[in-house]
């Protein structure tokens, strides 16, 4: 039981450090401007800047929110499902700006299958 509990805690806060990092680093403070091409090839130039701060700030409070414990299984539910929508438009539309590839799908399910496990295994063992 102190296992599953230490394990839960640490991949929960794995998963926060993850969407805070990607919302932070990555796209608020534009620290890896791959990530503001990728929005601008998906949804235009334009304001390609804005909406990647926005994407960024909406990734912020997704730690926030896990970090909360509210409504853990749709909290988990949403991130399976936006990492999901989002890995699938950027394998179709923009596979040449992802940092592998097409493989980044890969790494998006193994990611999807950590939620799951932490959210659906882990937390029902504690």
């Amino acid at each position: 039981m102190v296992k599953n509990k230490l394990q839960y805690l640490v991949l929960n806060y794995l998963i926060v450090v993850v969407w805070f990092v990607n919302g932070l680093v990555c796209k608020v403070l534009n620290l890896v401007p791959r990530h503001q091409e990728i929005v601008g090839e998906i949804l235009g130039n334009k304001y390609a800047p804005q909406l990647t701060v926005l994407i960024g700030f909406s990734e912020i409070i997704m730690s926030i929110w896990i970090l909360s414990r509210h409504k853990q299984q749709l909290n988990a539910w949403l991130q399976i499902g936006i990492i999901l929508l989002m890995n699938c438009i950027e394998f179709i539309c923009v596979p040449n700006l992802l940092m592998w590839g097409r493989f980044n799908i890969v790494f998006a399910l193994l990611f999807c299958g950590l939620i799951y496990y932490t959210n659906f295994f882990l937390k029902k063992q504690l």
